[in-house]
């Protein structure tokens, strides 16, 4: 029992002497170690909050950036304000000033022709002759029938004065003088009627000669010598002659209803032809219509062009340039600024970095350009080519364009 209280004794006793025979190290020596640890723990330390500081740097640049990159980036206009007087031009054909096709007024055969297509005729000028036997026949005729009745006329009134004078001795009859004097007026009145159907024979007569009936060209000969002529212009008749006045020619041209205030009888318009490149011809506005036609929306306008030197053929094709004022408050921008929407037509206005859909009214369409009546300012700052998807209240960043000016 002694010896089991005594061990824990003795192992004490071995454990001091071990440690009184070991080495002793100087304080600053063993503070060492703990200077490095700490000081690695401290770079670590610093290390990781670095790091991670500089993620979250990164990561906020990355989603600013990625917000930057979002926003699109447009260019814009500005709308050219006051436009200047712009010129209409409008496809028109030129029309032969009088264009007539001519007609027999008399039955018979054509006998000889002197003019045929292209001629230069003047007014006057015998073209045709047409040979009618019947129609001489019947001349002779009714002259004979004229002749009767005058023969007849002249005994009636030989008989009237007669009677007149035995009335006076009571040889006659009232009775008798009346019906000599009423057989006398009878004859007076067949004479004249014979005289007017002798006058209108003769009337025909004379349409045997065709006449031309104004200056112009021959623009067709549909007879020749000897072929059957009906009188009239009615089936199964055929034309004679074709004629045309060309020393003035019309254009009709169908002006846009919006432009339709702008034309004024007396403008003096300019006229262009493909055939003549670089050459112009001036015109005068004479006549419209005065109605809108209610299929084309349409105002009909005539102007006339002097043709005198005959280098002009009806029927080309011409363009006609109109002057129109310009509108105060009008403006003027690019065709590809616009939005066509169910609502309407908008364009796309940028105001302080964000999009406003702005609903416009355009006037004149210039192919390129058009003209804006209500909706917008020179100020303005116009998307171009603005995408479909665009929508009111969009970010922007903009990129200023070229202003547009007025063609």
């Amino acid at each position: 029992m002694d010896m089991k209280v005594e061990e824990p004794q003795a192992r004490e006793v071995v454990e001091r002497t071990a440690n009184d025979d070991a080495p002793k190290l100087p304080p600053r020596r063993r503070a060492l170690p703990l200077l490095a640890t700490t000081a690695v723990v401290a770079l670590l330390g610093i290390g990781i909050y670095a790091g991670i500081h500089h993620r979250a740097d990164a990561a906020a640049s990355l989603a600013v950036e990625t917000r930057q990159a979002a926003i699109p980036t447009v260019s814009v206009v500005h709308p050219q304000s006051d436009a200047p007087n712009q010129q209409l031009v409008l496809p028109g054909q030129t029309v032969a000033f009088i264009d007539t096709p001519i007609y027999a007024r008399t039955n018979g055969y054509l006998k000889h022709w002197y003019f045929d297509m292209g001629a230069h005729v003047r007014q006057g000028q015998l073209l045709a002759q047409i040979e009618t036997p019947e129609l001489d026949a019947q001349l002779r005729q009714a002259r004979a029938d004229l002749q009767t009745a005058q023969a007849n006329a002249k005994l009636a009134g030989i008989t009237a004065q007669r009677t007149e004078n035995l009335l006076k001795t009571q040889s006659v009859s009232t009775q008798e003088r009346d019906n000599a004097a009423g057989a006398y007026t009878a004859d007076q009145a067949i004479v004249a009627s014979r005289q007017a159907d002798v006058t209108r024979l003769e009337e025909l007569q004379s349409y045997e000669n065709v006449y031309a009936p104004f200056e112009g060209v021959i623009t067709a000969r549909n007879t020749d010598v000897g072929d059957l002529i009906n009188a009239g212009a009615g089936a199964p008749t055929t034309e004679l002659f074709h004629m045309t006045a060309t020393r003035t020619l019309r254009i009709y041209v169908a002006v846009p209803e919006i432009d339709a205030p702008a034309m004024h009888v007396g403008a003096t318009p300019t006229v262009t032809l493909d055939e003549y490149p670089g050459q112009v011809f001036h015109g005068r506005l004479v006549r419209t219509d005065d109605a809108i036609d209610p299929a084309s929306r349409t105002l009909l306008v005539e102007v006339d062009i002097d043709n005198q030197a005959g280098k002009l053929l009806p029927g080309a094709f011409v363009s006609v340039h109109f002057d129109l004022p310009g509108r105060a408050q009008s403006v003027i921008i690019p065709a590809n600024t616009l939005l066509f929407r169910s609502e309407g037509l908008r364009v796309g206005v940028v105001h302080d970095g964000t999009v406003q859909l702005v609903p416009i009214r355009i006037g004149r369409d210039y192919g390129d350009r058009v003209e804006v009546l209500s909706g917008l300012h020179p100020t303005d700052q116009v998307i171009l080519n603005p995408s479909d998807s665009l929508i009111s209240g969009t970010a922007v960043r903009q990129v200023d364009g070229e202003t547009v000016e007025a063609g």
